[in-house]
């Protein structure tokens, strides 16, 4: 049996997706900024697109900006805001738990002369709004804090960081890209005033993403040469891409509700059966307050790659850690964060579900699991000196 469980790295792209972008990759072919009827056809679809996208987050189609995908987003938001307000101050406040494009950028700006505060996070993965409080100064320029976790599927309060954001006139970012495929967005109603997003992550096309900008707010640009995108965004339109991007948004959101209920209930069966068969087996993260996809535990004494590699040799897909940083050998900083040792951040492992799963699959894997870590488990010398078979030195 082949089972993907790995649906936080990338989904697949839906059917209807990929038939409204095939006349923009065949026949409609035009580049949406030239003047002609090749051109026009194409960048009537990239407005219609946009527009379609401003009436699901309740925005404007003018503050709706197309790009490569999440990580550009999240480059362009961070240093753009960094540019634009750098003469009113230098602080930009974020969370530790954050995905390695919003980390990677902080860092590149603390060389520059930007100092990064780094709000803690609970055992279940959410920031202290007092904290948050406490770390605003006179020259915050901006905070940004994920919407959802991509590795361990935490939720926070976002409407009330942004209103915290907004009492002390400081401009607020939310990296949505985990969140859009499973919560519902209003950017007015949450205070966010910069949003990134990635179509792939909700059964959309890769190459493709966004980033909300509040009509008001000032960013630099990331990428010049051009003057696509009004001119704040170089670059040959997507014109496929975006109209992918459009159609799976819309139909992502329609199928929510129904999506959710059964992707829930399929993924607290799974939770279940794992901490009641499994023993020394811990949920990372919380019960609530948790994106209804993700499943995230860490294993006593056996390796999170380890088991991902022994998962795939069964046609099983999961991640060890966040699908961006696993060529590396570090233990999961999320995991970490949330205040479990580092034994059990190299032995963490996230099931992602999507609409396509079903029980049977679920079933598969719990007991493809369940054989995996106890064969590791006879390899290891730890485990065999809790069960009191051999001393380990």
């Amino acid at each position: 049996m082949k089972v993907y469980l790995d649906n936080a790295a990338t989904t697949k792209l839906d059917e209807q997706v990929l038939k409204a972008m095939m006349p923009y990759l065949t026949d409609i072919y035009g580049n949406a900024s030239s003047m002609h009827s090749f051109g026009r056809e194409a960048g009537k679809a990239v407005d219609e697109s946009r527009a379609k996208v401003a009436s699901i987050l309740n925005c404007k189609p003018s503050e709706i900006y197309f790009t490569s995908g999440g990580t550009e987003s999240d480059n362009w938001a961070i240093k753009g805001a960094a540019l634009a307000q750098s003469k009113r101050g230098r602080h930009i406040i974020t969370s530790k738990i954050e995905h390695p494009a919003m980390l990677a950028t902080c860092e590149e700006l603390s060389k520059k002369g930007y100092e990064i505060s780094y709000l803690d996070v609970d055992e279940n993965g959410i920031v202290s709004l007092e904290q948050l409080k406490k770390t605003i100064r006179n020259d915050t320029i901006l905070i940004s804090v994920m919407f959802a976790n991509n590795e361990i599927g935490s939720v926070q309060p976002i409407a009330e960081i942004g209103k915290i954001a907004h009492e002390h006139g400081v401009i607020f970012h939310t990296d949505a890209v985990q969140a859009a495929s499973s919560i519902r967005i209003d950017v007015n109603e949450m205070n966010i005033d910069m949003l990134s997003m990635s179509a792939h992550k909700f059964h959309g096309p890769k190459g493709v993403g966004l980033l909300y900008v509040r009509s008001g707010i000032r960013i630099g640009k990331l990428i010049v040469g051009g003057h696509q995108e009004r001119e704040n965004r170089a670059g040959t339109t997507n014109t496929a891409g975006i109209v992918g991007l459009a159609a799976a948004l819309e139909k992502t959101v329609r199928e929510m509700d129904e999506n959710n209920k059964k992707i829930k209930r399929l993924r607290d069966y799974l939770i279940d059966r794992v901490l009641t068969e499994i023993p020394h087996s811990k949920l990372n993260g919380g019960r609530e307050n948790r994106l209804v996809n993700n499943a995230n535990f860490s294993f006593d004494f056996v390796e999170g790659e380890s088991i991902l590699m022994q998962l795939d040799l069964k046609g099983i897909a999961v991640s060890s850690g966040s699908a961006c940083s696993s060529g590396s050998l570090e233990p999961s900083h999320v995991v970490l964060a949330i205040g479990r040792p580092i034994e059990e951040a190299h032995s963490s492992i996230r099931f992602s579900l999507g609409p396509d799963n079903t029980k049977e699959e679920i079933d598969y894997t719990v007991e493809a699991l369940k054989e995996t870590i106890e064969r590791l488990r006879s390899w290891s010398p730890l485990f065999n000196a809790e069960k009191g078979e051999g001393e380990y030195v």
